[in-house]
């Protein structure tokens, strides 16, 4: 018996219908949708987060990796050709006051700096090629000098890390003002979650591709990420933003400089310890990003495809972390202790992973790069959902370009200093000696630890204003005042009774 034509379409609505429902439930952030803003269009935008994803796999995962063991360059100079976006990284907190005080003659403020930034990323994947081929000596790039591979991979680097950038913070600035001031934590933090997607894609995408590695296979895996970059940046962007016609003859009324904006923005209370936080949790967590990949290949003997795969293994623990900050958020819990429970398990991350080399242990190695990743995301989301609260609907770029400048300049200082305390210790050691990797993994365990010391007090002391604010105590009572702050739960002790209503107070 044939079904009629319009079966189909039913079959089709209720399957729609099924998926709107249970988007909300199983993907992070997604009830941040409207009716006006829907999800097909949130996740149409965050396809910019997942280009930055393919470039921070292929520089910091895949090209790492490479240059290290296969092109025997320093993991020094490895780690400062990683860096080098660091140069760019201060500006993040200029891009994004530009882009909040930008005037248009086309009406538009966001689309011109997320256009300038994907043509520097697709400039620097068309550089890169050309580096790795003379850098690995391929046929006529025998004889070209070393130093000219060198410095193109310098610039190449250089060029992509300012374009994401750029695309990064103007994207995440767009986004927030398609939603209202409320949301802006969700949307970012569903802007992070297709970044971690995509990291995760890209990461086993690229592993099958070099699953037999040639220099040939990763030029064209270089030259594809280059392509999907401009092609799905311009699909995110495609009637994202609305034009605002300014009345011929009108001149807009001057904005506040730069400076004035950023003295406002750290004058307020806790800022300056939260960006000092930021710093040195976001320094402890990278200084494993050059050594992690090269310490799975040279200690634990892991392929290319089998560290290249430790990256997505990376971004699901992140992915988890800000799925399990937003729900527990979501719940009442303030950012900081989200931000203090990330630097806590990170710990034991860095523990398995220094325990692996001497038990010689893959799966506790993976264990522990799961537990970074998700000390990370926690971190991450809590830092990143307590600067938001800091800052006005009219100054969102300029508080998402100050968390992006000093977490991107301290995990570019992390990457750095990662590999020159490598290859310092590797110069006082045996060279297949797993010493100089644990030196550096022994040293971000104790960064980890100065951080929770300077979060510490904040969480205590918001902890005490809770308890405070939940069990008040009579005023002019001070005994009962320190009772109360000594003993918490000492208000579940003493009820006031229940007296009908309407009979006044005795």
């Amino acid at each position: 018996m044939r079904r009629p034509p319009d079966a189909m379409f039913k079959y089709h609505a209720f399957a729609l219908n099924k998926l709107s429902r249970l988007a909300p439930r199983y993907l992070p952030f997604a009830d941040v949708a409207t009716e006006t803003v829907p999800l097909s269009r949130l996740l149409r935008l965050s396809l910019f987060q997942v280009t930055v994803g393919m470039a921070l796999v292929l520089l910091v995962g895949t090209l790492n990796r490479v240059m290290i063991v296969e092109l025997n360059v320093p993991a020094s100079l490895v780690a400062l050709m990683i860096s080098l976006p660091v140069l760019f990284a201060p500006l993040r907190a200029l891009v994004g006051y530009k882009s909040d005080t930008h005037h248009s003659a086309l009406g538009l403020k966001r689309f011109p700096y997320i256009y300038r930034g994907t043509l520097l990323q697709f400039g620097g994947f068309a550089i890169m090629p050309f580096a790795l081929l003379v850098l690995s000596g391929y046929q006529e790039a025998a004889d070209a000098p070393r130093w000219v591979g060198l410095a193109s991979a310098g610039l190449a680097f250089l060029l992509v890390g300012a374009g994401l950038h750029i695309v990064q913070t103007v994207g995440l600035a767009l986004a927030t003002d398609l939603v209202p001031e409320q949301d802006h934590p969700k949307v970012v933090g569903l802007m992070y979650v297709m970044l971690l997607f995509g990291m995760v894609l890209s990461a086993l995408v690229f592993g099958l591709i070099l699953e037999n590695y040639t220099p040939g296979r990763l030029i064209q895996c270089i030259q594809g990420v280059a392509v999907l970059t401009v092609l799905l940046n311009g699909i995110a962007l495609w009637k994202q933003e609305a034009r605002v016609r300014t009345p011929e003859g009108h001149v807009p009324a001057p904005s506040p400089s730069f400076s004035d904006a950023w003295r406002d923005f750290i004058a307020q209370a806790q800022v300056m310890r939260l960006l000092v936080l930021i710093a040195l949790g976001t320094f402890a967590f990278g200084m494993a990003d050059v050594v992690l990949e090269p310490y799975g290949g040279q200690i634990l003997h892991l392929s290319v495809a089998d560290t290249t795969r430790l990256t997505a293994t990376l971004a699901l623990g992140t992915l988890l972390g800000f799925g399990y900050a937003a729900r527990t958020m979501s719940r009442g819990t303030g950012p900081w202790p989200v931000a203090g429970l990330g630097l806590a398990a990170g710990i034991p991350g860095f523990g398995a992973i220094i325990l692996a080399a001497w038990s010689d242990a893959q799966v506790l190695f993976v264990t522990g790069v799961f537990l970074t990743g998700l000390g990370a995301g926690l971190f991450g989301h809590g830092t990143l959902t307590a600067t938001l609260s800091t800052a006005p609907r009219s100054r969102t770029g300029l508080a998402l370009g100050a968390w992006g400048a000093v977490q991107a300049t301290a995990a570019g200082a992390g990457v750095a200093f990662g590999g020159v305390v490598r290859d310092l210790v590797r110069s006082l050691q045996d060279a297949d000696s797993a010493t100089p990797y644990l030196a550096v993994f022994s040293s971000e365990i104790l960064i980890l630890c100065a951080a929770l010391a300077v979060i510490l007090p904040v969480i205590v002391a918001r902890a005490r204003n809770s308890d405070a604010s939940r069990y008040p105590v009579s005023q002019g009572t001070s005994e009962g005042l320190l009772f109360h702050s000594a003993h918490p739960t000492a208000g579940h002790l003493r009820r006031e009774p229940k007296r009908p209503e309407g009979r006044p107070a005795q």
